[in-house]
């Protein structure tokens, strides 16, 4: 395992079907100003709501609401939460939906007591705040897997103005204080949405996954998660209810991105930038998006990571060496990654999600191109992933 690296995560994880109970004693740690922010609604149609509020009131808190958080959060979207936050000065953020609910959190907290442009500084210029700049807390309670969003400091905003999609990772400062995860609030997840989770989480493990090529510890934990989001994915969609997948899917989004297994590695993020790119142009569920230019990117860089192409196919799917040459063998691996994906009803193209040839160059154009992974693309490349994304 090569490099040189620190770790540390400071987030406390409340885990479990009977995990909100500890929410009342996380409350204790924090002012009396929380505000609530949170999605569409439905948490108040499933009752989550309801056991939240109760929580708070007996706690004491003073709550502010700052609902209609959309699953890809606007930059206007955050300008409204920063000026409710700083009107309410909060004490605490409490964000309670999906990942994109905690995204925009963390935005929130970011900006509250910094004077300029949030967007400018922190996504355009990718900074954090400042070192003696104030940072309002935040934790998250979870009702959809997939970001990781919980136990990290990402976060994504989209510029509708610009047809811009920009993640940041903030430092350890934005990541959330406490996060409960109850494996039944993600029951009530609209089918497509659990399916977008669940290739966002795969996604986040094989982005960090196909980078460098020497015996990487995280490498073999990122192959037992994979295998077992294969296998929990199949259960999950034949019942939604199925307790010990859903729960498995949860602790699998949660790490696989909470850094541990990009530790001593390079790790890549070209089809997140890509997947951005799509998702500010057609507003398709993040993992959907990732999901249609994934076997067109992998495709392309296949032939710069042979060696990790063909372990993913056998360590992860299974794929037999026998009488075969490690390019097929290579080549086999994302067939199987295509089968499963085809088997639990993920989209393979960007077309189905939306998108047309016209939009095409401006997908392209807005793509952030990354010098991490096996390969940095051209523009060219991108392009050429977009059109082979149109119709797999």
């Amino acid at each position: 395992m090569l490099g040189n690296f620190s770790y540390y995560n400071p987030t406390r994880l409340y885990f479990g079907d009977e995990s909100l109970n500890y929410l009342k004693d996380e409350l204790k740690n924090y002012g009396p100003v929380v505000l609530l922010n949170y999605g569409g609604g439905s948490i108040k149609r499933n009752g989550i709501y309801e056991q939240i509020t109760a929580i708070l009131e007996e706690a004491g808190k003073t709550v502010v609401e700052n609902p209609g958080v959309m699953s890809n959060p606007t930059l206007e979207k955050l300008r409204e939460g920063i000026g409710i936050a700083r009107a309410n000065k909060v004490d605490l953020i409490l964000s309670v939906g999906g990942g994109s609910v905690c995204d925009y959190s963390k935005g929130v907290a970011a900006a509250m007591y910094y004077d300029g442009d949030p967007w400018e500084k922190f996504y355009l210029r990718q900074e954090d705040p400042d070192p003696s700049q104030e940072i309002v807390p935040i934790g998250c309670v979870l009702t959809m897997a997939g970001t990781g969003s919980e136990m990290n400091g990402g976060s994504v905003i989209t510029d509708t103005e610009h047809t811009l999609k920009i993640g940041h990772v903030f430092d350890d400062r934005l990541m959330p204080k406490f996060s409960v995860l109850n494996p039944v609030f993600t029951y009530s997840v609209p089918e497509d949405q659990m399916k977008a989770g669940i290739f966002d989480i795969m996604s986040h493990i094989m982005e960090q996954y196909f980078s460098d090529s020497d015996d990487n510890t995280s490498d073999y934990i990122a192959e037992g998660l994979m295998r077992s989001l294969i296998g929990d994915a199949r259960k999950a969609v034949a019942d939604a209810h199925n307790y010990e997948a859903r729960s498995n899917i949860m602790w699998t989004a949660t790490w696989a991105l909470n850094t541990l297994i990009g530790k001593g590695k390079r790790q890549d993020w070209m089809v997140h930038m890509i997947g951005h790119s799509v998702g500010a142009f057609t507003h398709a569920p993040h993992g959907y998006t990732l999901a249609a230019v994934s076997l067109p990117y992998y495709r392309l860089i296949m032939a710069d990571g042979i060696p990790k192409f063909k372990r993913f196919a056998v360590n992860v799917w299974g794929v037999s060496t026998e009488g075969k040459t490690d390019v097929k063998i290579a080549a086999e691996g994302l067939e199987a990654l295509k089968g499963w994906m085809t088997e639990i009803g993920l989209p393979l193209t960007i077309s189905e999600l939306g998108a047309d040839s016209s939009m095409i160059e401006g997908i392209a154009k807005g793509t952030f191109i990354l010098d991490a992974g096996y390969r940095k693309l051209t523009h060219e490349e991108v392009v050429q992933v977009l059109k082979e994304s149109m119709a797999d």
